[in-house]
């Protein structure tokens, strides 16, 4: 195996920081990136390099590509790992909310794209993991804007694809379901803070009050991020990557009951256990 030169956003914690850990030890040279550089020690002490990047600040991107371009000279393997979720009704969430989780989600693994497609282009190879999600295929309520920049991370991700393949460059869309984090972290928060006191109050509340669920929880049965570590792992390595790698808990159960409902009927089931 030829070791790759990695760049992967989102490394603190979660997905980014198992997928660095599993690219480091599987001998590529893995550069994280993340706002929170204190809490990618690990990787640090591992042999990786972390590197401090606020995905909305183009000075942030701009400075970590040059940083991994002058000390190795080439970027192999971008992974769009950074992301943000916003949870509440669209009639509540406050647009400015909205713009912020599509700069995130969407515009920071854009620019990046764009700043590491010349050398691919040039090498006539590299790989463009975007980590996106099930609800990059669908949806659920009271999370429209996260589930929008999803879809929208897809769609991004497949005119890329077909863009840069005459190129070398592989674009791989990873769809994680169920994973073991604390990105939803806050989701009872801000449901409640969104959404608790209006017309969707009940909803949100059942939502919020699933998500605390102590015992029981879908979060018993969550996927550990390392395995969506070594699904990015084997895409990385692979001379011709799947286009979409479907990991972790209730995943595949999702997009199928998605695929081979009718939309009224898939949306009963759905809010059936929100009333």
């Amino acid at each position: 195996m030829v070791a790759k030169v990695c760049l992967v956003t989102g490394a603190s914690s979660g997905i980014g920081h198992a997928t660095a850990l599993e690219l480091l030890h599987a001998g590529h040279f893995v550069y994280g990136a993340a706002r929170r550089v204190g809490r990618m020690a690990a990787l640090r002490d591992a042999g990786g390099r972390t590197l401090p990047m606020d995905v909305t600040k183009e000075e942030d991107l701009k400075r970590a590509v040059d940083t991994v371009l002058d000390e190795h000279g080439r970027i192999d393997v971008l992974v769009n790992n950074a992301g943000a979720v916003v949870h509440g009704a669209v009639e509540d969430t406050p647009l400015a909310l909205a713009r912020d989780l599509f700069e995130v989600n969407v515009f920071a693994a854009a620019r990046l794209a764009q700043l590491v497609l010349p050398g691919m282009r040039e090498r006539g190879s590299g790989t463009i993991v975007n980590v996106s999600s099930v609800g990059g295929e669908l949806a659920f309520p009271l999370g429209a804007w996260y589930y929008a920049s999803k879809h929208a991370l897809e769609a991004f991700s497949d005119s890329l694809r077909m863009e840069t393949a005459q190129f070398g460059v592989d674009v791989v869309v990873i769809q994680p379901g169920i994973i073991k984090t604390d990105f939803e972290a806050g989701t009872a928060r801000q449901l409640r803070e969104i959404s608790g006191n209006g017309a969707y109050r009940q909803m949100a509340e059942a939502m919020a009050g699933a998500a605390e669920a102590p015992v029981g929880h879908q979060s018993d049965q969550a996927t550990d991020p390392a395995v969506v570590g070594a699904t990015i792992r084997e895409a990385v390595e692979s001379d011709r990557p799947e286009t979409r790698y479907v990991v972790g808990w209730q995943a595949e159960a999702l997009l199928r009951l998605s695929r081979s409902l009718p939309d009224r009927e898939f949306d009963a089931r759905i809010t059936g256990s929100l009333r």
